[in-house]
């Protein structure tokens, strides 16, 4: 089952803590194995899996980088071991930055390429923000091409993050 569904909430990229927060317990007291302990063993199963059901859900829903890619999975936009194709100027942005960083040698050369990078991850999730808001409110053709549009973020977003854990492997070695 869909985790906005089973909350009965409307699919979203931002939602609010506190109503996520109410949802969850109210479902965590109504799916609560303990009672229904006298029930049948199918019975006991089925409440076992509403109720891992709910804490999967609530686990999901309440980091904004999960919901995302939880969304995006709905839509069938990302996958596992997908190869997605990047736009060449970003990819190209992102092989220079390699190429320094393979030649770096010293703290302040590091420096400078942290702070590019930063300040690239800084464009994206600006340009995120942007795309998530007012995404409820939007009929469903411009909601889908949203999620394009999230989706090559998302993918963005996956190989800085690759670009970072470089960083930290070079700041480790200065």
């Amino acid at each position: 089952m869909n985790y906005f569904e089973f909350y009965g909430i409307p699919e979203s990229f931002h939602i609010e803590p506190a109503t996520l927060k109410k949802k969850f317990y109210e479902l965590s007291k109504l799916y609560h194995p303990d009672f229904y302990a006298g029930e049948d063993e199918a019975k006991q199963q089925e409440i076992l899996e509403l109720s891992t059901l709910n804490n999967k859900a609530y686990q999901v829903l309440t980091d904004p980088a999960r919901r995302m890619e939880y969304i995006l999975k709905l839509h069938d936009l990302v996958s596992e071991g997908a190869k997605p194709q990047l736009p060449a100027d970003f990819l190209i942005e992102m092989m220079d930055i390699n190429e320094r960083l393979m030649e770096v040698d010293d703290s302040g050369e590091l420096g400078s390429i942290t702070a590019e990078v930063l300040a690239i991850e800084g464009d994206i999730n600006e340009k995120l923000s942007g795309l998530t808001a007012g995404y409820t409110k939007l009929d469903h053709s411009a909601q889908e091409e949203r999620r394009i549009k999230i989706a090559d973020i998302y993918y963005r977003q996956k190989y800085l993050l690759r670009i970072k854990e470089s960083l930290d492997t070079f700041a480790a070695r200065l």
